[in-house]
């Protein structure tokens, strides 16, 4: 009677572990189908939603970063004690405060997005930009404060939210994009930068004509213009931001996080269903919820994951590269106004009058108008073209090889370049095209390939580290730009800096080879980890 109790539980234990295996097996096909729906749904009007939504946040982080480089000009008429003009250390702590911000905002909402989950944190990184922003439009001076203290400290919590936005839109359109648009998808939201910094000099050009009369009617340095001017400049930052915010507060969250990260399947399943032909999900609070047992983020994970070699040259690959190219990529566009005038590009022919004044901030403003439009904006579009067809991997190496080329030229040519007439305009010319090749480079590629290459339950965290060696490398960037511009005469080491950013252009060929093609490739392909047996178990379902 016992052995045939025994074998009747036997039995059943059999069925149970068979069925068990089934359910397995079942979640593992349903989990591998839903994500090939998303890797092959048609392009829709909820991709063109997440890329506008997405795009805006980018567009308002290159306005707040790059208008700096005319404010701070500005700054200089208004609070600048000695020639009219900000000191080196005043001049670099209001440049830096953002990209040091930029690294704090990455890292940490890189991480945070991992844990919490995108949909949470999409919006909170917008609202600190937000007020930062209005922060500086309004700060004020008293005995105790200086002004240019407080503008440090708001660009600083402004760069927080803006790195925020970094991995977080990445991310969003990246695990939302079909597989063969991914790399378009993406492009075309970074590409939102180069019109963010085109609006900046457009608009800083429309705040200086509006004042022409206070300006030219002024005693010089026409102080009250002036600082009325800045403050509108910067302040007009919010703008975009605020109309973003709901958009960015009602997006759906990504079904890969609620399937990988949150585990619940069935819910994932269900979004990618409504998200697909509604642009909404729909959560059931009374639907019983099933958690499987699949790859979890942990320390020790994480050690497992990238103490591969395979996956830890990736991410050496994604951060150095982002570290090389921000050398340059900062180093020229936070300095484009001292650039120019270093070449008297474009610079005032009168004495220092309130003229003055009105021509030199007309001038830079539509210098960097010319930058955005011939270099800047051209690259970004060239690189949406090709980024599906040629790859990432080639465009970034063609790029890091034609900037080390042409920084070369400016480095060592740069005495022979900076001559009245042809000289200076052959000058500005190779510094256009190194903004296009930056762009139509390693400048998208290095944003686009850290959205792809890792696991969900990491790829924001891994992103946010890219991101933020990149800002480690504008951080150095700005302080040795300001620690050695001046050595042997004022502005005259700029060509030797060329050179440096040459010698980085160079090391960035090398950790382009780190990282892998990602094109037309699933996301979960790219990750490195087997899909089928992905799922490796199924705990009882709760309600």
């Amino acid at each position: 009677m016992t052995s045939s109790h025994e074998h009747q539980s036997s039995r059943a234990s059999y069925h149970e572990k068979g069925q068990t295996s089934t359910n397995i097996t079942v979640l593992d096909e349903r989990r591998r189908a839903a994500l090939a729906e998303i890797d092959n749904a048609p392009f829709s009007w909820f991709h063109v939603k997440v890329c506008l939504v997405a795009s805006v946040g980018f567009f308002t982080d290159a306005y707040d970063i790059f208008a700096i480089n005319i404010a701070s000009v500005m700054l200089g008429f208004v609070y600048g004690h000695t020639n009219n003009q900000l000191s080196a250390n005043q001049g670099l702590g209001v440049k830096v405060a953002t990209p040091v911000g930029n690294l704090v905002g990455q890292v940490l909402f890189g991480w945070l997005a991992d844990i919490i989950g995108r949909k949470r944190m999409y919006g909170v990184e917008l609202m600190i930009m937000i007020i930062a922003t209005f922060g500086q439009a309004l700060a004020g001076e008293a005995p105790a404060i200086n002004i240019l203290g407080v503008i440090i400290v708001w660009r600083f919590i402004m760069g927080v939210g803006i790195g925020g936005d970094y991995p977080l839109s990445a991310i969003i359109s990246s695990e939302f994009a079909a597989t063969r648009s991914r790399g378009r998808l993406m492009t075309a939201v970074f590409a939102a930068q180069g019109w963010g910094q085109f609006a900046a000099a457009l608009v800083g050009i429309i705040v200086v004509e509006a004042y022409k009369n206070s300006i030219l009617s002024a005693t010089f340095p026409c102080v009250v213009p002036v600082d009325q001017m800045w403050r509108l400049l910067i302040g007009l930052g919010c703008v975009p931001g605020v109309i973003a915010l709901y958009f960015r507060l009602t997006i759906p969250e990504t079904p890969r996080f609620t399937m990988d990260i949150e585990r619940n399947i069935a819910q994932a399943t269900t979004d990618i269903d409504n998200v697909l032909t509604t642009g909404k999900s729909v959560h059931n609070e009374d639907a019983p919820v099933q958690l499987v047992e699949a790859p979890k983020a942990t320390r020790a994970d994480f050690r497992a994951y990238f103490g591969q070699w395979k996956n830890l040259k990736v991410l050496i690959g994604t951060a150095y590269s982002w570290f090389a190219l921000d050398i340059a990529f900062y180093g020229l566009g936070l300095n484009s106004s001292i650039i120019l005038t270093a070449i008297n590009f474009g610079g005032p022919t009168s004495e220092p009058t309130s003229l003055f004044v009105y021509e030199t901030l007309y001038n830079i403003c539509v210098g960097n108008l010319i930058l955005s439009i011939a270099g800047l904006i051209p690259g970004y579009w060239v690189s949406f073209l090709f980024i599906d067809s040629w790859g990432r991997k080639p465009i970034q190496l063609m790029g890091f090889t034609v900037l080390t080329i042409l920084f070369i030229i400016m480095g060592f040519g740069y005495h022979k370049l900076d001559t009245p007439g042809p000289g200076r305009k052959a000058f500005v010319f190779l510094y256009c095209l190194t903004n296009f090749f930056q762009n139509f480079g390693p400048n998208t590629t290095t944003f686009v390939v850290p959205g792809e290459a890792f696991p969900t339950r990491y790829r924001s965290t891994a992103h946010g580290i890219s991101a933020a060696s990149g800002k480690l490398g504008a951080v150095i960037s700005q302080v040795g730009f300001y620690q050695l511009i001046n050595i042997g005469g004022k502005n005259k080491f700029i060509g030797h800096i060329m050179e440096i950013f040459a010698l980085f252009m160079f090391t960035g060929i090398f950790s382009t080879l780190l990282i892998p093609e990602t094109k037309q490739r699933s996301l979960e392909d790219i990750s490195n980890e087997e899909q089928e047996g992905y799922i490796q178990g199924v705990p009882e379902a709760t309600s």
